[in-house]
């Protein structure tokens, strides 16, 4: 749901002085305003896609992308500011070709969803965009569930609608946010075993209708079948599809890892009987990562802004199977 800074530097160097100077420019009768829907990449934090808005206005000689995604690995102190969950995000604007380019070199389908709306509707949410695009205005407090690359957009597009959007999609209401996450990250992955590590019984909270629309993909297909008050559909054309997940292959899978570690304790207890003593070595090794663990779940708990972090009996996963598998030496 990130954006990197290629495109975001490139596109710069285009739209800057434009947008910038924006306050001036007003949306011609042939201007379009877009949802556009990014599928997924494959680095963890590209797995849940990605949402921006492209206004497209011929006569003003405008094709510009505008996303809440923005953000710097070189930022002073990152990763502590990462773990603490205090990272700055910020909105970028490019060329639409530059944007469509750097998709298209990742072999990522990016949907376009051109909204239906009026003329004043377009220009409130073009004044939006260039308002928040300036300087001073840009960066956001981003937090992955409540304010993110696709919640601004919405938000956007429905404040300057001023009507209530209504929707025949329901989608994952009701679904816990952990098993939403499952569907993007793969059930059966190792980054799932480590978020269902992380997350608390928060994350087994059921989403409401609302809620669920932090993720890009299910925006897109709220929006589509989204209407105004008076029935009128607020998307006019639309190629969007659902996202295509791969499956993660047997051997890959959190599962077969924990299987191979309880066969390797189980064989060192085996041994161990056979010896006549109890070699602690395996134990020792085994517990210090998950101290390691426990103690990063206990920071992310009382000392970050994540809200989903929390202590949950999935943490006694690791302790129980490397008990059942070091068991066999007591059983006579």
């Amino acid at each position: 749901m990130v954006h990197n800074l290629r495109t975001y530097c490139i596109g710069l160097l285009l739209t800057f002085a434009s947008i910038v100077s924006a306050h001036n420019i007003h949306l011609s009768d042939e201007a379009r305003i877009s949802l556009l829907t990014c599928t997924p990449g494959e680095e963890l934090y590209t797995r849940y896609g990605h949402t921006a808005i492209r206004v497209c206005d011929p006569k003003n000689d405008l094709d510009v992308v505008f996303n809440y995604g923005i953000f710097s690995f070189y930022t002073e102190h990152f990763y502590w500011k990462f773990v603490r969950g205090e990272t700055w995000y910020e909105l970028g604007a490019s060329d639409m070709k530059w944007f469509s380019l750097e998709y298209a070199e990742l072999n990522r389908p990016v949907y376009e969803q051109l909204l239906n709306l009026t003329p004043e509707q377009r220009e409130a949410i073009w004044q939006a965009l260039v308002l928040n695009y300036q300087p001073e205005n840009r960066e956001y407090l981003y937090n992955f569930v409540f304010d993110n690359c696709a919640t601004r957009p919405y938000l956007l597009i429905a404040n300057a609608l001023g009507d209530s959007i209504q929707s025949t999609y329901t989608g994952y209401t009701g679904v816990t946010y952990r098993r939403f996450l499952r569907h993007y990250t793969g059930a059966h992955t190792w980054s799932n075993a480590g978020i269902n590590l992380l997350f608390g019984p928060k994350a087994d909270q059921p989403m409401t209708s609302a809620q669920r629309l932090f993720l890009p993909e299910e925006l897109m297909r709220y929006m589509d079948e989204a209407t105004l008050s008076d029935g009128t559909p607020l998307v006019s054309k639309s190629n969007s599809a659902p996202f295509q997940i791969e499956a993660t292959p047997w051997y890959a899978s959190w599962e077969f890892g924990l299987l191979l570690y309880f066969l390797l304790v189980l064989a060192v207890s085996l041994l161990d009987r056979r010896l006549g003593r109890l070699c602690p070595a395996i134990d020792i090794l085994a517990a210090i990562p998950y101290v390691l663990l426990l103690i990063i779940v206990c920071f992310l708990t009382f000392f970050s802004c994540h809200p989903l972090v929390g202590f949950g009996w999935r943490l006694l996963i690791i302790p129980i199977t490397h008990a059942c598998a070091r068991i066999v030496y007591f059983i006579r």
